[in-house]
């Protein structure tokens, strides 16, 4: 599958989701492995096989090996990370907040690529996962990498953007699976 695949298989009320996905695509914002890295640890993290069959191929093209298995590993540890921090965060008890986390994720002290680009990653996955805690410490790593608030913002907006895509899939498919049920 394809982006443009994708979007042909968005119904007709998420054209701004089309419209946005190929805007994106286009974005000069962000360094190509920036922006490829950006859409495939996000597809990763919004899980749904359709939005990953469409941008795999696509950022394949745009990233190294190396930068691939790096946007990869970075959707692998925050989807253990956003859990872990987000109950730190939420509990009530503060005794959580200063016990170690107990937890390996030495990718992110050497993920293979540029340490801002993996922070961004880490970054858009955070936000599609809803993790506060991630989001302003990687926003924080981001800033003394130099990145710029414009770049983080593009960043996120590509995770939205998947999001809102994968959220519209899903939606579609259950609609299509309840509608067979009646039937």
């Amino acid at each position: 599958m394809s982006l443009d695949a994708l979007k042909n298989r968005l119904p007709e009320y998420a054209k701004d989701i089309k419209l946005n996905l190929s805007t994106l695509a286009q974005d000069e914002t962000l360094t190509p492995q920036q922006l490829w890295g950006t859409f495939l640890a996000s597809a990763l993290a919004c899980r749904n096989a359709d939005v990953i069959a469409a941008v795999e191929p696509v950022a394949a093209v745009h990233l190294s090996p190396e930068a691939q298995n790096a946007a990869k590993a970075a959707a692998a540890v925050m989807a253990m990370n956003n859990i872990y921090y987000r109950f730190v965060h939420l509990a009530q008890n503060p005794d959580y907040k200063t016990m170690p986390a107990k937890l390996r994720m030495n990718v992110i002290a050497n993920p293979g690529v540029d340490k801002a680009d993996f922070e961004l990653w880490s970054l858009a996955v955070s936000a599609i996962n809803g993790c506060g805690m991630c989001i302003d410490s990687h926003e924080k790593q981001i800033l003394g990498h130099g990145v710029t608030k414009e770049q983080i913002q593009t960043a996120v907006r590509v995770a939205s953007v998947l999001h809102a895509a994968a959220a519209v899939l899903d939606g579609e498919s259950a609609m299509q699976n309840t509608l067979a049920q009646v039937a």
